[in-house]
């Protein structure tokens, strides 16, 4: 599938990895619907994105939420045939901390939020791709999760979100083989150190002190790189059941 066929629905669509995918996407002639729990971001993202661009405000740990979502999104669009989940929250706390252990219901919202979040959008978009006409290949749908390289070598304080991203990980394969029968490929991402306004937020000498440990290249990567990723697999049809590592080699330190 060409990118410009793409009708995607983009989690968390408003700012960062999610708002690069959106922009990508409309520039290559698609239609995107942005998903995103802030609701005056969303709907400005969307008016400076263009007119094949829509909004719909959506907390993705409510199954309710998002299954009214990608209703909306698919009657705006006429179906939905990408969906690329980059909501998420980082919930850093170390286990033990100077307050004592971290309380059942913060560990318990991260994954909610960024896991369970991730199923609830993979099985409403999955149910309505079914549908769709198949490609000469049989194709009628991709869906692409975040993960990140703390999946792999999570650091201290990063227990929670390091469980939720090496989830996504995991029930890549199970999904993409289970939704093979209906011509849908699941793929994952796993970024490293990313240029977003979570990062901008930072002091430059932190933000410095992170891209130097890039082997190569050594700088903080480019959204539009993932999204120029997300491209890739959306039109590569062989690419399935897999995580690719975006992460210029790095390989993270304890703390």
């Amino acid at each position: 599938m060409h990118i410009s066929a793409a009708r995607a629905v983009v989690t968390g669509g408003a700012s960062g990895l999610g708002h690069a995918v959106a922009q990508h996407f409309i520039a290559q002639g698609a239609t995107v619907t942005l998903l995103d729990v802030q609701a005056e971001s969303g709907e400005r993202a969307a008016r400076e994105l263009g007119e094949r661009a829509y909004f719909a405000q959506c907390d993705v740990s409510s199954e309710s939420a998002v299954n009214a979502a990608m209703a909306a999104a698919a009657k705006h669009m006429d179906g939905i045939n990408l969906l690329v989940n980059c909501a998420g929250v980082i919930g850093a706390g170390r286990v033990l901390g100077r307050n004592g252990p971290m309380p059942g219901e913060q560990f318990a919202k991260v994954i909610h939020i960024n896991l369970v979040g991730t199923f609830l959008c993979d099985k409403a978009a999955a149910e309505i791709m079914q549908r769709n006409a198949p490609s000469p290949d049989g194709e009628r749908g991709v869906i692409v999760h975040t993960s990140s390289v703390a999946a792999f070598e999570g650091q201290i304080g990063q227990a929670a979100y390091s469980a939720t991203k090496a989830g996504v990980a995991g029930m890549t394969l199970p999904m993409a083989r289970e939704f093979a029968a209906f011509g849908i490929r699941v793929m994952t991402i796993a970024p490293g150190i990313f240029s977003t306004p979570m990062m901008a937020m930072m002091p430059q000498e932190v933000q410095d002190s992170l891209a130097r440990q890039v082997p190569f290249p050594p700088r903080l990567g480019r959204p539009v790189e993932f999204a120029q990723l997300v491209q890739a697999i959306f039109e590569i049809g062989m690419l399935n059941g897999e995580t690719i590592r975006l992460d210029g080699a790095i390989r993270m330190q304890p703390k």
